[in-house]
């Protein structure tokens, strides 16, 4: 009726709901900001050609055999999901040899970090973190009146003492980001070795590793067969939106004792792991070569990266091990977010992540890396003149 009265859907009065109606946690949230879509940057800029080097996605699509399983499935998507993902569960604890009932699966490690924070949390709780890493961790804490705290990292790393020392009574979950997300960087064996020996029993911790089949260097943990399985009080999480190719499914898991898997089950909403993600999850587990085809591309590009930033005076957090690299530009980065946005380069300024003076740059293939290095070429130079 508004249309043909002329009268345009948004002209028409609301009715108003006061800040006051929502919890106090919620009013004040800051929420998560996600990378511009490159569609998004083409549109508004008018740009030929836009790459996105922003939200850490691996540059190359899903496997060819998890393609297929979406083909295959998409018939049948008038149907519920497996609620209880039973099939990838069970492929995923037999691959990394643990029980059915230590796997969890959730809408990206996000998702899990999410459900960890609804089971333990009440106003009042405190988690532990690093600072800057990765948003989620703060924002679900507070979203239930959970305070976080935040610990400086120390030469851009996690500083495991420091947070050992913030732990107070009211601390249930500590945060180890590994590699840290934004800054690329990893505590060693040693280190998470001396952190598990003096981390108390009334916290569980939880270990992120997102990025961990990007990983090659051998002081690396691997955080399932070295800390759950030797009866560390630990959550392991991995996910498939990297090196995988499937940010866009959302589909990550936990591996822990049976008692949080039962806990993230009560709160994780029933149908939130797609078929099409539980298909081409499953399908990804076994294409082992190119897993490391992906690695080994990544490795040779990460240290190209480096190379293009450091030539345009920008000094990246070393040593990265994952698919990014962050540089402290020390300013607030927004500026040169925008002009490399004008160039049409996509880059990641790490205000959310606690680091306002910071870029993340996602390692691309070559060809977008280079890109990269043209619109440094250009933008640099601009402000080097301008100086």
């Amino acid at each position: 009726m508004a249309e043909q009265s002329g009268e345009h859907p948004s002209d028409q009065r609301l009715a108003e709901i006061a800040d006051t109606f929502f919890r106090p946690p919620v009013r004040d949230l800051v929420p998560y900001e996600p990378g511009k879509p490159v569609e998004e940057v083409q549109r508004e800029l008018g740009l030929e050609r836009v790459v996105k080097l922003a939200s850490n996605e691996g540059p190359f699509g899903p496997f060819p055999a998890a393609l297929e399983a979406i083909a295959r499935c998409a018939p049948e998507l008038n149907r519920y999901p497996d609620g209880g993902a039973y099939r990838l569960r069970a492929a995923l604890a037999e691959l990394h040899g643990v029980p059915f009932e230590e796997v969890a699966v959730g809408a990206g490690s996000d998702g899990l970090v999410d459900g960890l924070s609804q089971a333990a949390l009440d106003p009042g709780d405190e988690i532990v973190c690093g600072w800057p890493s990765f948003p989620s961790y703060v924002i679900d804490a507070r979203k239930l009146g959970a305070t976080p705290k935040t610990v400086p990292l120390r030469e851009q790393r996690y500083d495991l003492g420091a947070m050992l020392g913030a732990i107070t009574s009211r601390t249930k979950l500590v945060y180890v980001c590994h590699p840290n997300n934004p800054t690329g960087t990893m505590n060693t064996r040693a280190e998470l070795d001396a952190y598990f020996d003096g981390v108390p029993e009334h916290v569980l911790t939880v270990l992120d590793q997102a990025y961990f089949e990007y990983i090659d260097d051998p002081d690396y943990p691997d955080g399932i067969a070295e800390y759950l399985k030797a009866g560390r009080r630990v959550v392991v999480l991995r996910t498939f939106s990297k090196i995988f190719g499937l940010a866009g499914l959302r589909v990550g898991y936990a591996v822990a004792a049976p008692p949080v898997v039962t806990a993230l089950g009560k709160v994780r909403r029933a149908f939130d792991i797609t078929t099409p993600a539980q298909e081409a999850a499953l399908a990804s587990l076994g294409d082992i070569r190119e897993v490391e085809r992906r690695r080994l591309e990544n490795a040779a590009q990460r240290p190209e990266v480096e190379r293009i930033l450091q030539e345009h005076g920008l000094e990246p957090a070393t040593p990265a091990v994952a698919n990014f690299l962050y540089c402290d530009v020390g300013e607030d980065s927004r500026p040169l977010f925008e002009q490399l946005l004008r160039e049409g380069v996509i880059v990641r300024p790490t205000h959310g992540f606690g680091g306002p003076t910071a870029i993340r740059v996602t390692v691309g293939t070559a060809d977008e890396n280079a890109f990269l290095g043209e619109a440094l070429d250009r933008v640099r130079g601009t402000v080097a003149t301008a100086g």
